[in-house]
């Protein structure tokens, strides 16, 4: 154990870290008995010290980190003492001197057990993802105790509120986790708070100049919105006071991430979005009037105004499989505007703002079901799957973390929550594996309809069967949910493995004539093909792939081992992509382009035809498995993918200013057509700005709307955006956006 010495800080940093303390214990003081105080106090001590000698990227004292830690999940998750004392203990395994033998014999076994869920994974550089195997590390402690998922979303809350200090690609990397995982899984979880934070922090590094141009309209439309909702609420208020029930009621701004989707999807501008804010109404009854007085509530706001039917939403009667339960309807406010309006109870509320952790508490007092449980089996089931690998379970943990819903109907009439988007297979899967393994097909409604068919809310469903049918990889691209692909993916890999076995005894017969070590031999075969396992090996044997007689003519035999002549006869099969490696070639175009600070022209590298990145674009470097570097824009649709699985294989790339180089970028107009002259005029247009087009398609409509693609050759992102604001300004243009 390290030594118990007193950290040496200065004055500063002294006062600083006990007013974090301090403002950790406030949070606390309604919720810890003598014991309590002294683990925290513990932790706390022990925490200091460990970090004495450690700062942050920002330069403040490392220990203020896990401080805040604990304090957000006490003040914003709702967790308790124990959750604190292990977000205390969170990093000190990890980064300093102290085992988790150290903070067992300190703290006891349930604690040791949250801080190792916590620990990142020694030597993950071994894994062909290590933010992979570090997911499923901590997911894995979900089913056993969900405050190690609670405290890791506090972990990295803090983090992203303080990314500012960290480098650029490390931001990039940081916020595609984020984006990919945890906002997901918060959202699962039902803290929608967080979630919401971590959009918006994401946004914040992805589209910086978008983040700040949406949080200044909202700030400079605050006080108009008030009024606003002070003038939708006055009439509302006044019948809810003869009511008699004690409510309380208020609006909030949408956040900017979501308002920044609304203008990326809708083509919308920012002062046409009507529904910027929604209203909510929180009344404070007891549980068995909870559903009767929202109801009622409900019938007052759209008596007052129209209501817009296909947008009521009721999480009352059933609630989302994440326990959230709340009336969501859209009204016609004064003016025009359109209004959402959320309708709760007091306790519906709390479990809508905390979470799982409001969940837990309402569990126990009011027997409410545990919504969560069946959810939490999936994902047993997937990390028992002995054939996912780590990129596997994340992608199909991943798809287990759908924020929209449909409900379909067992033909015993048991109501089964699936995704939006989920089909006739999914369906079978989820009722049980071996109905999904021998589905033949499935009924909707009474007719047969393919495996694929999307479900729709309400649909009732029926699965016929036959022990004769297996899954095949096309079933593969017909399902969604993670569960289904997990048990199609291990049920794939199992009847590839019985194929194998045949592969697998041709290669021992051989192997004994030739008086080889069966395991030294196959160990040698599977390198030289550069295959992941054995199984590959045994199944391209069996499969005819590879051929034995012709690759054993590679080999000369020395001491029982396989040896790789000189000069092989012929060159090994195809193979599986080997891991990436730079490779450096000196070519002769000017530099346009920085990796890791060297010239880009030491590299392969390409820009993506994805994004199609120009100069001025945020960037990164991706090292690909066989085509060298790609350059990537930071908010390329595929970054948040290759940021959050393979962030090792980041580099920092930045553009060298050049007036020498010119790229292509693509842009969708669509405006009104005004029959002759948009080509005319739209050309015309970018041609008064210096800039060539490339390439040029516009369709016109039979209803008075055009769609034109144009693909141009700018110098830099400030010439595109010239361009974009020029074509803006024409009377028959409604939207100019970049293509990703």
């Amino acid at each position: 154990m390290p030594a118990s010495a007193a950290p040496s800080i200065n004055q500063d940093d002294h006062l600083l870290i006990q007013r974090a303390y301090r403002q950790l214990l406030r949070t606390l003081q309604n919720k810890m008995d003598t014991l309590d105080k002294e683990q925290i106090r513990h932790a706390f001590e022990l925490a200091a010290n460990a970090h004495s000698k450690q700062r942050r990227k920002s330069g403040e004292p490392y220990i203020l980190h896990p401080i805040e830690v604990a304090r957000i999940c006490i003040d914003e998750i709702g967790l308790g003492p124990t959750a604190a004392v292990c977000a205390l203990l969170h990093d000190v395994v990890e980064d300093t001197d102290y085992t988790l033998d150290d903070i067992q014999k300190e703290f006891g076994e349930k604690i040791a057990l949250i801080v190792d869920g916590l620990t990142k994974l020694d030597g993950s550089t071994t894994f062909e993802s290590p933010q992979a195997e570090n997911f499923r590390k901590v997911l894995s402690t979900l089913v056993m105790d969900v405050r190690v998922v609670l405290i890791k979303m506090a972990d990295r809350l803090h983090n992203m509120r303080t990314l500012g200090s960290m480098p650029r690609h490390k931001q990039l990397k940081i916020a595609a986790e984020t984006s990919y995982i945890y906002a997901p899984l918060a959202h699962r979880l039902g803290l929608y708070n967080i979630r919401s934070e971590f959009q918006d922090l994401c946004l914040k590094i992805t589209e910086p100049e978008a983040y700040e141009e949406i949080a200044h309209q909202l700030n400079v439309t605050q006080s108009e919105r008030e009024r606003y909702i002070n003038e939708f609420l006055k009439p509302i208020q006044q019948q809810l006071d003869e009511i008699g029930v004690p409510y309380r009621c208020f609006g909030r701004a949408k956040s900017v991430s979501s308002i920044y989707n609304k203008i990326k999807t809708k083509h919308t501008p920012f002062e046409e979005i009507y529904d910027i804010f929604a209203v909510r109404i929180v009344v404070d009854v007891e549980r068995r009037r909870e559903k009767t007085l929202c109801w009622m509530v409900y019938s007052i706001v759209t008596d007052i105004y129209k209501p817009i039917p296909e947008r009521l939403k009721d999480w009352v009667t059933v609630p989302k499989s994440n326990a959230y339960e709340s009336l969501h309807t859209t009204v016609i406010g004064p003016g025009g505007r359109f209004v959402e309006v959320q309708i709760r109870s007091e306790r519906m509320d709390e479990i809508a703002e905390r979470g799982f952790a409001a969940h837990w508490k309402y569990k126990g007092i009011n027997n409410q079901p545990d919504v969560y449980e069946k959810w939490l089996d999936q994902v047993r089931e997937l990390l028992e799957n002995p054939n996912s690998d780590a990129l596997e379970f994340i992608s199909d943990f991943k798809n287990n973390l759908y924020s929209e819903e449909i409900y379909v109907v067992t033909p015993r009439g048991d109501m089964i929550n699936l995704p939006k988007g989920a089909t006739a297979l999914d369906f079978a899967f989820h009722i049980h594996t071996d109905i999904g393994y021998h589905c033949k097909s499935v009924k909707v409604n009474n007719r047969i309809v393919p495996m694929g068919y999307k479900l729709n809310m309400g649909d009732q469903l029926e699965v016929i069967t036959d022990r004769n049918q297996k899954p095949n990889e096309s079933w593969l691209r017909i399902v969604v949910t993670g569960k289904a692909r997990s048990k199609i993916r291990s049920a794939m890999k199992e009847e590839r493995r019985k194929k194998g076995e045949l592969g697998r005894e041709a290669l021992e017969r051989k192997f004994n004539n030739m008086k080889v070590n069966f395991e030294q031999g196959v160990e040698t075969l599977v390198k030289y093909f550069n295959l992941q396992s054995h199984v590959d090996l045994y199944f391209a044997i069996s499969t005819g792939e590879i051929n034995l007689i012709d690759t054993l003519k590679n080999f000369d035999v020395k001491e029982q081992k396989l040896i790789e002549t000189q000069t092989p006869a012929a060159a090994p099969a195809a193979a599986p992509e080997k891991k990436p490696e730079v490779t450096r070639q000196r070519i002769s175009p000017k530099t346009k382009i920085l990796v890791n600070g060297e010239p880009a022209e030491l590299y392969h590298y390409k820009l993506a035809n994805c994004c199609n990145p120009v100069q001025g674009d945020d960037i990164f470097a991706f090292l690909t498995s066989t085509e060298g570097l790609k350059i990537h824009r930071a908010n390329c649709p595929n970054a948040t993918n290759l940021l959050a699985k393979y962030g090792y294989r980041v580099m920092k790339a930045e553009w060298v200013v050049s007036t020498d180089n010119t790229f292509v970028a693509d842009l969708m107009i669509t405006g009104v057509d005004e029959g002759v002259g948009v080509i005319e005029r739209l050309t015309k247009e970018i041609s008064g700005l210096s800039v060539n087009i490339r390439s040029f398609h516009i369709e016109g409509g039979d209803e008075g709307y055009y769609e034109g693609k144009i693909s141009l050759l700018v110098a830099n992102k400030d010439q595109l955006h010239i361009v974009m604001r020029a074509l803006k300004k024409l009377d028959f243009v409604e939207t100019v956006n970049r293509i990703d």
